[in-house]
């Protein structure tokens, strides 16, 4: 799909989407205690997981799409109800790393995914950092159910740890008990997920663009978020009220897009660092954002691990490419409304994986959309 966004400011109230993280959370604590979840968000990644748990049970093929999430999580549960489970997935996630649970498992890697073999045994479990908190995630939520204590240990810094925070968080709400110790968590085992009714707040990630597009000169109230939250996307506020400079996005990946654009628009130079993780994403991130920013005219410099941004008033406009990255064409459609031509961005289905609403969101905020498909 071909959207053309004509340059203007936006204005009005939005009510973001819940929030994708939790989501996948709430639906898999759900799903082992028999509970229910309201506000759940509905898009591509959240459907691949409410499907790949229905064929937990059954015939042990299981499809994550392009969410990682979704085989991160699922990977250690699935041991617990199958001996031999295949884990499948479009290609481009195939190409994203699962090092820490090939040391732990036994998996083979065949051409379209994963086999993995044996049961979950309590115990010890090591387990890097710096990789991706998901894979902590997915032991989080099986290691309760097996029949002796175990421990997860974090053997690097660890990073994005607000995204541990929220699993924590669901599984309090579902009785279940996690120790943090000097190393890592402490894991009892014969727990059972108690059931209850959750409700998923909305989603900071999403609502960082209409913050951004807020402090570009747009008039936009977000709605649906939670002030107390702990995602660590919320930060956000923080970083447009205090005008930081240098944004360390260790512990907020996700908003480096977003984070991109607010700097194209800020007089000086500001700077992006730690994003070395997000080479690893949908796309190559810092090369995808920095790349088709500067076709708009930004004036951007990407390093190893994070970008250089020198601020300009005015963008020019012209063609983009989504990158087949939800979070780029978003970027993009907020940066065209401080833009003196049109933006024209390709391929901005892409957005169905987190925010499917995000451009009929946009235009009713006033912004002028045109669609090709």
């Amino acid at each position: 799909m071909i959207i053309t966004i004509q340059p203007g400011l936006l204005s009005g109230e939005v009510t973001v989407p819940p929030s994708k993280s939790l989501s996948h959370r709430a639906l898999i604590a759900a799903f082992l205690s028999g509970g229910t979840v309201e506000n759940l968000a509905d898009n591509d990644d959240i459907s691949a997981t409410r499907d790949c748990l229905n064929a937990i049970r059954n015939d042990g093929v299981l499809h994550c799409r392009e969410s990682g999430s979704t085989m991160r999580f699922l990977m250690p549960l699935s041991l617990i109800f199958n001996s031999k489970v295949v884990f499948t997935g479009n290609p481009g996630l195939l190409e994203r790393p699962m090092d820490p649970y090939f040391n732990l498992f036994d998996i083979k890697r065949q051409e379209n995914g994963y086999i993995l073999s044996g049961k979950l045994q309590p115990g010890r479990y090591k387990l890097p950092g710096n990789v991706s908190s998901q894979f902590i995630t997915g032991l989080m939520f099986a290691l309760p159910l097996l029949n002796g204590d175990s421990e997860i240990i974090i053997h690097s810094s660890l990073e994005s740890g607000s995204y541990v925070n929220l699993t924590l968080q669901v599984l309090d709400a579902f009785g279940i008990i996690v120790n943090p110790i000097p190393d890592g968590y402490y894991i009892p085992g014969n727990q059972k997920f108690i059931s209850c009714t959750y409700t998923v707040e909305g989603d900071e990630s999403a609502a960082a663009f209409w913050r951004v597009a807020d402090a570009l000169g747009s008039d936009i109230i977000c709605k649906g978020l939670n002030p107390n939250s702990l995602q660590g996307d919320r930060i956000m506020h923080d970083i447009i009220k205090n005008q930081t400079r240098t944004i360390d996005v260790r512990e907020c990946p996700d908003l480096v897009p977003a984070l991109a654009v607010l700097c194209c628009f800020r007089q000086g130079e500001s700077r992006i660092v730690n994003a070395g993780r997000l080479r690893i994403k949908e796309s190559d991130r810092l090369q995808s954002i920095s790349m088709e920013l500067n076709k708009l005219g930004a004036k951007i410099t990407e390093l190893p691990d994070g970008l250089v941004i020198q601020g300009v008033s005015f963008l020019t406009g012209g063609n983009v490419s989504s990158h087949n990255d939800h979070r780029i064409p978003m970027a993009l459609a907020v940066a065209a409304i401080r833009c003196r031509e049109p933006v024209i961005i390709n391929g901005a289905e892409c957005v169905g994986k987190s925010y499917p609403g995000f451009f009929e969101d946009f235009c009713a905020l006033g912004g002028q959309c045109e669609y090709l498909r």
